[in-house]
């Protein structure tokens, strides 16, 4: 087997195992598949880019969250200013869908949930979004975002706490 040829099949065994959690988590900032899968598209072309200098897949894991999860945040905010420069230019409302009830009700209710995560400031709505969407452990994530186990688990209840409070007096469905 030639170099190209085992440095690939690395790859694909990498892309395998870590898309899915990736594809969770950035969905989660974006709330929408299709940026998702772009921006976990860039990532994977920037870890292919690199991964000759990634001591090990684990370490290329937490590298390519960390990456991906930076480019949904800066996404995130680029899509921000689109919004409200265009609010400002067109004042036109959101359009609204309609559909069936359930339908209804599951998209409110994660409206409010999105919401409410985008109300929590980065450092708790990024340990909350990598704990409970990229089912990480709270060792993961300390090492995704260079702080300790401890402080993970801190600022996860903390998330948790103020998540509940915002959604206060919010009816959210649960099927």
């Amino acid at each position: 087997m030639t170099w190209d040829s085992q440095r690939d099949s690395e790859f694909q065994r990498f892309y395998a195992d870590v898309f899915p959690i990736l594809v969770r988590v950035v969905y989660r900032i974006t709330n929408n598949m299709d940026a998702a899968e772009e921006i976990c598209q860039e990532a994977f072309i920037r870890y292919y880019q690199r991964m000759d200098t990634i001591p090990d897949a684990q370490q290329g894991k937490y590298w390519i969250i960390r990456v991906a999860k930076n480019l949904a945040l800066n996404h995130e905010k680029r899509k921000g200013r689109e919004r409200r420069a265009y609010e400002r230019s067109y004042h036109e409302p959101k359009p609204t869908v309609e559909s069936g009830e359930v339908t209804a009700l599951r998209e409110e209710s994660a409206d409010a949930v999105q919401q409410a995560l985008d109300k929590l400031p980065d450092k708790l709505r990024s340990v909350l979004v990598l704990k409970e969407y990229g089912e990480l452990s709270y060792k993961e994530i300390g090492s995704i975002l260079g702080i300790s186990e401890g402080n993970v688990k801190v600022r996860v209840f903390r998330a948790r706490e103020r998540l509940l409070e915002f959604l206060k007096g919010e009816d959210v469905y649960v099927p």
